[in-house]
């Protein structure tokens, strides 16, 4: 559906509601100013309305969760059945079935899929912790400390995962904190250091907040190469780019290229704060037996409804309905993205229902008037200068002409 206002944006009651939560959360949390944010109330589709009333078009998917639509209701409906029975668990302790079959629904998407044999899980809460998994598996499995990553990644931000991570606003207040085991190499170049002290290799096989970056041809099969030569693990990242978000399940099948450990996240259940680390059997058995104490573990690790309600996701994603849908969603952003044509525009990039269009200035400003049209849009890159599009896969032509019409008449204005 096309965007309705019926109120100012910022609306009364989001202004009282942005007035309060200053008072008592952390400064650096939610951003503010006269025109930001907006309250979310409701979700369904593609289309989120606020505390005021207003619906919007979400082409953000909520930082790429809702690729099958928010509020999906056979995923509502897993999540009201399991939490009618069982609300909490002890997940490395007194696990659920639910658990058990989550892991093995794992294994058989990616390493039993790619003919790499069977896979291991760790499950987390969210995408960070699932990179800090795979980190300290390689530390385990290599016995080496130093990391290769690459400019512009994004791997959250925790301290491990800082490691990876190299936007400068988020590392820098950290980094004298910091170990310093990190080789950082240009993304999408040969030019691989040779380092046998290196045990991970930590890529997002194509980036995302780092500008929806597209490596070229055979990057991933060099870092497999690599990885092979100096008897170090290939992790790929694909907490963002899993689950259709590029046109195929994982980013990395594009180029037919199997990592040692992949890392999950966002979409894999639809809402719920759950993430995984699969890594081959091999690799992950390099973690001891536990003893009764696991070495890396938390409160809600496997937790039932996060499981239950990525259990009917991954369901959702394996039919032929869904493939379809993103087949040809995807075609039809594609095309329209490539055929956007104005002055502001450096370079448009992506693939699948994951594009960016590179802007000659910062987007901070178009993404508060593409707020006041009623739609939802956040910006990426180094610079903030790449306006990300990143819809449910169900967007509509109507609602994407919608949107691309907003976006050129804003910057012809600007």
């Amino acid at each position: 559906m096309i965007p309705e206002i019926i109120t100012s944006i910022p609306g009364p009651r989001s202004l009282a509601l942005a007035a309060r939560l200053r008072e008592h959360e952390s400064r650096n949390v939610t951003y503010m100013d006269h025109s930001w944010p907006v309250f979310w109330d409701k979700a369904k589709g593609v289309n989120v309305w606020d505390a005021d009333g207003n619906r919007f078009l979400d082409f953000t998917s909520a930082f790429g969760v809702a690729g099958l639509g928010h509020r999906h209701p056979e995923i509502v409906e897993a999540m009201k059945e399991q939490s009618e029975q069982l609300l909490h668990g002890m997940g490395d302790v007194h696990p659920t079935a639910l658990k058990v079959d989550l892991c093995e629904r794992l294994s058989k998407l990616t390493f039993e899929k790619w003919g790499a044999g069977s896979g291991k899980v760790v499950l987390s809460n969210s995408g960070f912790e699932a990179v800090e998994t795979a980190l300290k598996t390689a530390r385990l499995a290599t016995g080496k400390r130093r990391v290769m990553a690459f400019t512009d990644g994004y791997h959250g931000l925790g301290y491990g995962s800082l490691l990876g991570t190299d936007l400068e606003k988020f590392r820098g207040p950290f980094v004298d904190q910091l170990a310093e085991v990190t080789n950082r190499v240009k993304y999408g170049s040969f030019e691989l250091p040779d380092d046998d002290e290196i045990g991970a290799v930590l890529v997002e096989p194509i980036q995302g907040r780092g500008g929806k970056v597209i490596p070229p041809a055979g990057f991933l099969l060099a870092l497999r190469n690599w990885c092979d030569a100096h008897n170090a693990l290939l992790i790929f990242d694909e907490i963002y780019t899993g689950f259709y978000r590029t046109g195929k399940w994982f980013a990395s099948e594009w180029e037919g290229v199997v990592p040692d450990l992949i890392c999950v996240g966002k979409a894999m259940s639809g809402g719920f704060p759950i993430s995984a680390c699969v890594g081959k059997e091999e690799v992950m058995d390099q973690w001891p037996k536990s003893p009764g104490e696991a070495l890396h573990t938390s409160t809600f690790l496997g937790h039932p409804v996060g499981c239950a309600m990525a259990l009917k996701s991954l369901e959702i994603f394996e039919r032929d309905v869904t493939i379809r849908l993103v087949e040809e969603s995807s075609e039809r952003l594609s095309r329209a993205l490539q055929a956007f044509d104005h002055e502001a525009v450096r370079e448009v990039r992506g693939r699948g229902l994951m594009w960016g269009l590179e802007l000659n200035r910062p987007a901070g400003g178009l993404l508060t008037l593409l707020l006041a049209e009623g739609i939802l849009f956040l910006a990426d890159g180094p610079a903030g200068n790449v306006l990300s599009f990143t819809p449910p896969f169900q967007i509509s032509e109507g609602e994407l002409d919608y949107a691309l019409a907003a976006v050129r008449r804003l910057l012809d204005a600007s």
